[in-house]
């Protein structure tokens, strides 16, 4: 389990995330949680096979590719961050590890120990079933993004129905 204090190292060192299973789609929780994270400054590598651009970055069929081409521009991947199945973890694990990231993150409900114990033991910080979006506004202050605090969200009923 990482604490509060690792989270804060994490999230404030690794700036450039490779997004495994980031979707096109606005209304799902990798395109949400990107688009959060793009928000606050950090740069976004959607790693998708069956995407050409997502949130105006170009997307790469692999994390691998994603390294070696960001690699000519001068960029290394900090972070892979997971949107994929516990049961998909160990190939991205393998990619984060040959490429020399500094954290693989699996998002909320995907927990991979056997992929987990070797980035360790290969030197990356591993983050399992937490949100990147979430700890970030935790930690950072961004928990009045998109509607939290904002009094669009409200436990009044409205006098007059919207239809």
């Amino acid at each position: 389990m990482s604490s509060v204090h690792e989270l804060r190292r994490i999230l404030g060192t690794c700036r450039t995330l490779a997004v495994v299973g980031l979707s096109p789609q606005w209304h799902r929780p990798s395109f949400f949680a990107a688009k959060y994270m793009q928000a606050h400054g950090y740069r976004i590598v959607p790693v998708n096979p069956s995407a050409q651009e997502i949130l105006g970055e170009r997307c790469y069929p692999s994390v691998t590719e994603a390294a070696r081409v960001l690699a000519k521009e001068g960029v290394k991947i900090d972070m892979v961050d997971c949107f994929r199945r516990s049961e998909d973890i160990p190939p991205v694990a393998d990619e984060a590890i040959a490429i020399g990231a500094k954290c693989l993150w699996m998002q909320l409900g995907v927990v991979n120990e056997a992929a987990a114990t070797k980035a360790r033991a290969a030197g990356l910080e591993v983050v399992m079933d937490r949100c990147v979006k979430i700890e970030h506004a935790r930690l950072f202050g961004g928990l009045n993004w998109a509607g939290v605090n904002t009094k669009v969200i409200s436990s009044r009923r409205p006098q007059q129905l919207p239809y």
